[in-house]
């Protein structure tokens, strides 16, 4: 029985696999660019006409790089009979919530989303044994 947990914010993911009392980990980057949109401008003139900064435009990006960081994900959690998600903010319920919406046979092998701070990769390690000895 192979059992995945997975620790992921928006820069990467920490993939552990605990497989026969074996525990291996790799990273998976997110190769997600993160925006700090400047500039909009003021006209010389007075009360003149402003330039605005389209945000849509980057969230939108932003978006796109995401989907394709949880595609590279569910890839790797196709051979899991148990997986189980970690991570700070709302990043491992948004990936629930793709996998149940474009991968739903793995989607309905994912037991728990929990949320959890930043970890140091042996942390991840032994949450994740923790996790599944229990």
């Amino acid at each position: 029985m192979k059992q995945i947990g997975i620790w992921m914010d928006k820069k990467e993911a920490y993939v552990v696999s605990v497989s026969q009392g074996e525990t291996t980990m790799h990273t998976v980057p997110s190769e997600l660019e993160f925006f700090n949109p400047k500039g909009g401008s003021r006209s010389k003139t007075r009360w003149g006409p402003q330039q605005v900064v389209h945000d849509s435009r980057y969230t939108e990006r932003e978006t796109h790089q995401l989907h394709t960081y949880y595609d590279r994900l569910a890839d790797e959690l196709r051979d899991a009979d148990a997986i189980v998600l970690f991570g700070p903010a709302g990043t491992n319920s948004d990936f629930k919530k793709r996998l149940d919406a474009e991968y739903p046979a793995i989607g309905d092998r994912v037991r728990d989303v929990r949320t959890a701070d930043s970890m140091t990769s042996n942390q991840v390690k032994a949450l994740v044994r923790e996790y599944f000895q229990n």
